[in-house]
């Protein structure tokens, strides 16, 4: 098998596109996506000497944009109650939501406590998602939130995949009783 050399001046032309459409739907801000992308993008070259050639450059840089959306996720999950959910959800569209997305107010609405509805909502599950147990919490926002694979998350917490779908259940199962009792009962 031939080994890849890295080409750190052709990055931004040849990947910054494919990095940016890959990261903007799961960090869903762009600012945020380009700086990933430029972190990434600096990581790699500071990490260029540990590049074994056995992936393409691409590949290789996915996953160090994967990592730097792990540290994004739980740097904002440190921040108690200053991180806030941000969902869109409409049933005039194709796609099947969330249990999650379902429970926010619908933004097409021509309600006027719309917003305001949804960043109460937000409050409230952030404060079901800090009342989690922890490893309850890491798996719930890498998977539902940060949209993290199956396989990077076993990966990153050395868990099993069935392991991971018993946590995901239990939190969502805890996220609900919490927020029927503290949103949708007062």
């Amino acid at each position: 098998m031939q080994t890849v050399k890295l080409t750190p001046e052709k990055w931004v032309d040849r990947y910054a596109d494919y990095l940016y459409n890959y990261v903007i739907s799961r960090v869903n801000d762009e600012d945020t996506a380009k700086d990933l992308i430029q972190e990434t993008f600096i990581a790699g070259l500071n990490s260029a000497k540990n590049f074994k050639g056995q992936a393409s450059e691409r590949t290789w840089l996915v996953a160090i944009l994967k990592r730097k959306i792990i540290d994004h996720y739980r740097k904002i999950s440190s921040k108690k109650g200053k991180a806030e959910v941000k969902r869109t959800y409409s049933t005039a569209s194709d796609s099947e939501g969330d249990w999650l997305e379902e429970q926010v107010a619908d933004p097409f609405s021509i309600r006027e406590n719309d917003l305001i509805e949804n960043e109460e909502l937000g409050m409230a599950l952030q404060a079901c998602i800090d009342a989690l147990p922890e490893k309850q919490k890491q798996v719930f926002v890498m998977k539902t939130i940060s949209g993290i694979s199956t396989e990077d998350i076993c990966k990153e917490l050395k868990i099993n995949p069935s392991n991971l779908w018993v946590i995901i259940h239990r939190a969502r199962t805890a996220l609900m009783g919490c927020l029927n009792k503290n949103w949708f009962e007062s």
